[in-house]
């Protein structure tokens, strides 16, 4: 067991809670929690630490998941203390385990066919739905646009260099295990990727706008599909907007004079599948 704060191996643990640097150079994120270590591919864990507590409290399923995990040789199992655990954990009331995940790679072309490429499956993609964002800061508006991405049927979600760290913890959180299933890259340009998707992959692109001219719900989402969502605060740049195929338009009453990114993103997937579904 663990028992000491200054273990070489806690701080390093603490050090990837809290910096993305950390996380980026060894390629790992963490994840708390026992709903969390459920969704984790066995073969992208690197380590889990657990409290004595923890292990003597697990449901019969729970402890199968534990037990897989520990007699696996590529994962390193530990029990630690609660003051180690309280030392690594990223929330205030730690659940009693840690996992160290590695990070997994994809590609423009993972994006483009989704997460079922066989074309004889029922649950395969037909066309492409894309969520592309730009400049997103907010950890828990992120998180919920994977969990919302994956529940409209978004193929992946393509970001721009300068949002938020996807694998901060709250982040993490907030996808509910959609980290682990929708694809996603970061680039550099937006514009630039907007523009290949329609040039090379036929991929029309909607920026969500108040300048739009069409409400969301009359424009026919059946073919490959991208929408743009912009900063919280300062909506799409300029350049960004101008490189989409058209503006789309979530009209509002009342005197508000903006939507949530999150929710707007949930709104225009979520139409996308609806029509998808007919």
């Amino acid at each position: 067991m663990i028992s000491s704060t200054n273990n070489s191996r806690v701080k390093k643990i603490a050090e990837y809670a809290k910096k993305a640097k950390a996380r980026r150079e060894d390629g790992v994120f963490l994840i708390e929690g026992i709903r969390m270590l459920r969704e984790a591919p066995t073969d992208q864990l690197r380590e889990v630490y657990a409290t004595s507590h923890f292990l003597s409290n697990l449901s019969a399923d729970d402890n199968n998941i534990i037990e897989e995990i520990r007699s696996d040789d590529g994962v390193s199992f530990e029990e630690v203390s609660d003051d180690v655990m309280r030392k690594m954990a990223d929330t205030q009331t730690p659940q009693g385990v840690i996992a160290v995940v590695k990070q997994k790679k994809w590609d423009l072309q993972d994006i483009l066919i989704g997460k079922e490429s066989d074309s004889n499956s029922e649950n395969s993609v037909a066309s492409p739905l894309i969520l592309i964002l730009e400049n997103i800061q907010d950890p828990g508006n992120l998180g919920n646009m994977f969990r919302t991405g994956e529940g409209a049927g978004v193929t992946g979600i393509i970001m721009s260099s300068d949002m938020a760290d996807v694998y901060n913890p709250k982040v993490v959180r907030s996808t509910m295990g959609a980290i682990f299933r929708v694809p996603f890259i970061y680039v550099e340009s937006v514009p630039d990727i907007v523009k290949e998707l329609n040039d090379k992959h036929g991929v029309i692109s909607y920026a969500a706008h108040l300048r739009g001219k069409k409400n969301y719900d009359q424009i026919d989402y059946h073919g490959a599909t991208a929408f743009i969502i912009g900063n919280e605060g300062n909506g799409l740049t300029k350049e960004t907007a101008d490189a989409a195929t058209d503006y789309v338009l979530i009209p509002m009453l009342g005197k508000v004079e903006s939507m949530n990114a999150a929710t707007s993103a949930a709104i225009l997937t979520f139409e996308a599948a609806r029509q998808r579904r007919q």
